[in-house]
């Protein structure tokens, strides 16, 4: 049996698309994160978002949650190139307008316990307690995890925006 200290720390990835089948593109996103792992992440369910700090006119976002356990292959800054590269996959160009329409956005939320501050990589990600559409569906999967520096689980945080 493996002791607590021993296993790997949970990843969680946060989901987002506005463009093209957001639904479809979420799900299929999903299916490669699998492989990508080497084993199914825990999902979330879909959910819908109004856009926030969009351009005007944006369409609604379909957004989702995923865990997993962190691969021993991968380190947080080699598992963000393989999300941009997945990203790119799906029609994702780099952009030229702050928060503009996407087909997928795949955010690194967490790596366990790690801290990042870097100009490729922030970790956690700072605005998630801000951002219900990232907490929610996170919160489907790992209720009683807590983001470093955070004192309050995800399902605490979550009851803040109601």
């Amino acid at each position: 049996m493996t002791s607590p200290s021993t296993q790997p720390p949970w990843v969680l990835v946060a989901l987002g698309a506005n463009l093209g089948d957001p639904e479809s593109q979420i799900l299929r996103a999903m299916d490669r994160l699998d492989q990508l792992v080497g084993a199914p992440v825990l999902r979330s369910r879909l959910y819908r978002s109004e856009p926030l700090d969009c351009p005007p006119g944006s369409p609604w976002f379909v957004n989702a949650g995923v865990a997993f356990a962190a691969p021993s292959r991968l380190n947080p800054e080699s598992l963000l190139k393989e999300l941009q590269s997945i990203e790119r996959d799906f029609g994702r160009v780099p952009k030229t307008v702050l928060n503009e329409a996407r087909p997928l956005d795949l955010d690194l939320i967490a790596w366990g316990g790690e801290r990042r501050n870097t100009p490729f990589l922030v970790l956690p990600h700072p605005r998630t307690p801000l951002r219900r559409f990232v907490v929610e569906p996170l919160a489907d999967v790992l209720p009683d995890f807590v983001l470093p520096g955070q004192s309050k689980t995800l399902v605490e945080l979550l009851v803040e925006f109601e």
